[in-house]
């Protein structure tokens, strides 16, 4: 007799989700074409992207009733778990940079650490795998786009401005003052997307846990109250996490003899990674 399924599996409304999935996929799908056609080579990025969110959600769905099951302080080694990935594909946005990874795990783990023990602390996150995980997830998916727009517009800024740079440098100029102007504008470049969502939130920007949560029943005053909340965490972690970057950068990408360094394309390996951390 053929094993039972779980009952996750056997709800109806799992064909209405794949019905759903369908038309997202191909609204990608357009992007995609699009890409092609205007020779934009985003197509695999892109693509990846898609399909590797497609399966790490429902991985994820599959999962969160056992997440839910765990003891509370297990829910500290879940949030880690989810600083390294995050620092692991940050990263790549900074691929050449110097110790981009060690960059990474430090701007990103600080960012959300502090983030989510203050608000523990205060009570804004209740105590509790249920909410602790999914808001501290939340918190850490900002801080990693934070990050990753900061190493890649500082980057950009060096590559674009070295002979300014190291013109400065010959003349004396300290390596912290020379690259000075580019570590503000890679925060604030790196901080653009979260300032405009706070400016447009209630008019054009209106976040689904404020909504979830009115159609869940609770009173929309509350919910607005609530949804400001995180998105205050998710600014100050993206912000303390831009600023803690943007300055480790900025130091790495020197030599002891306060020369400017290459940054040149690499592929590391995890264990290469790993390595450089000791």
């Amino acid at each position: 007799m053929p094993a039972e399924l779980p009952p996750q599996l056997r709800d109806p409304v799992l064909l209405k989700g794949l019905a759903q999935v369908a038309a997202a996929t191909a609204l990608a799908a357009v992007v995609l074409g699009l890409s092609y056609v205007r020779n934009l080579d985003l197509e695999r990025e892109l693509g990846g992207s898609f399909a590797r969110g497609f399966v790490q959600v429902l991985a994820m769905g599959a999962l969160i009733g056992v997440l839910f099951s765990i003891p509370l302080p297990f829910s500290g080694v879940v949030l880690a778990a989810m600083i390294g990935y995050a620092a692991w594909e940050s990263r790549k946005r900074g691929d050449g940079v110097p110790k981009a990874f060690r960059v990474s795990l430090t701007a990103i783990g600080l960012g959300s650490a502090v983030v989510i023990l203050t608000m523990l602390a205060a009570g804004a996150i209740e105590s509790t795998v249920r909410n602790l995980v999914p808001v501290g997830g939340m918190i850490i998916a900002n801080a990693m786009k934070t990050n990753s727009l900061a190493l890649d517009r500082f980057k950009g800024e060096i590559e674009s401005n070295r002979g300014e740079i190291e013109a400065l440098l010959a003349i004396g100029v300290p390596p912290g003052a020379a690259v000075s102007e580019y570590v503000t504008e890679s925060v604030r470049a790196s901080l653009i997307p979260v300032v405009d969502a706070m400016r447009t939130l209630g008019l054009v920007y209106i976040p689904g846990m404020m909504a979830g949560m009115i159609l869940g029943g609770a009173n929309p005053i509350y919910a607005a109250q609530y949804q400001f909340v995180i998105m205050g965490m998710i600014f100050a972690a993206g912000g303390l996490t831009s600023m803690t970057a943007s300055l480790l950068v900025g130091r790495y990408a020197f030599t002891g003899a306060a020369q400017l360094r290459r940054f040149e394309e690499s592929s590391p390996t995890l264990l290469s990674t790993l390595r450089s951390l000791r």
